[in-house]
């Protein structure tokens, strides 16, 4: 398995009644491996771009493309594996009765089966530090627990791009710790959609904002958070006291 690229090119999207365009035209291009923080107010478009990258969000206008493959109706079955999208409340991602069931649903039904099965999914529970937790209910498990375990169920289907929506959100100080560490485990190319612009900083070397359903910057994580000025722009504002130089 190899990370694929992701291009998208004037992708523009209105939900049903509204008046207004939530993607107008926003164009983006992520190379192979490659883990980009996407920035940006509420409401400006972040999380309705990363939902036409595996077809939550049928294309309106524009193109998305993973690697050669355009994102199309024709092609969800194979989009769907390839891309891994991890949402901002896990209860969302996780609806069997233990663990395991959860973390195996995605390659069952693909047809693995068996001694398989079952060791595919022991090797991905360790691979998120989650090895003991297989045969509890995931609804009983913490908020960080829970995260690794929603993390498990898209790479047990072994993606090559994994899309994050505020992966840190509800999660206490030694939860965002252990995430973080998880994150820059993986080598799959990311996109994370996070108010979190420490995590931005520690995570990703290249981010991007998103406003008006445009991307408006794009460069390095470094640089983009050293301009107040784009900032308050764009309403984004950094920990008080948090200096980007010192990371």
């Amino acid at each position: 398995m190899s990370a694929s690229s992701i291009s998208v090119r004037e992708l523009g999207f209105r939900y049903p009644g509204e008046h207004h365009d939530a993607l107008r035209g926003l164009s983006i291009d992520v190379n192979s491996g490659e883990r980009v923080a996407v920035l940006g107010p509420n409401g400006s478009g972040k999380t309705t771009f990363v939902m036409h990258l595996n077809g939550l969000l049928a294309t309106q206008s524009g193109e998305v493309r993973i690697g050669d493959t355009p994102v199309v109706e024709s092609n969800l079955v194979e989009i769907r594996r390839r891309v891994g999208a991890v949402f901002q409340d896990a209860d969302d991602q996780l609806f069997m009765s233990s663990v395991r069931e959860d973390v195996a649903f995605g390659p069952a039904n693909l047809g693995v089966s068996g001694a398989e099965l079952d060791e595919l999914v022991e090797r991905t529970l360790e691979r998120v530090g989650a090895a003991g937790y297989a045969d509890r209910n995931p609804h009983h498990l913490s908020g960080g627990e829970k995260r690794r375990v929603a993390i498990a169920t898209v790479l047990s289907m072994d993606p090559d791009v994994l899309t994050f929506d505020e992966p840190t959100s509800g999660l206490d100080p030694a939860g965002r710790r252990e995430l973080i560490d998880l994150l820059s485990s993986l080598t799959q190319t990311q996109l994370i959609v996070t108010h979190d612009l420490p995590l931005a900083l520690q995570l990703c070397d290249r981010s991007v904002i998103v406003s008006d359903g445009r991307v408006v910057a794009d460069g390095p994580t470094s640089e983009l958070l050293a301009n107040v000025e784009l900032l308050a722009e764009h309403r984004l504002e950094l920990p008080l006291g948090f200096d980007p130089s010192r990371l």
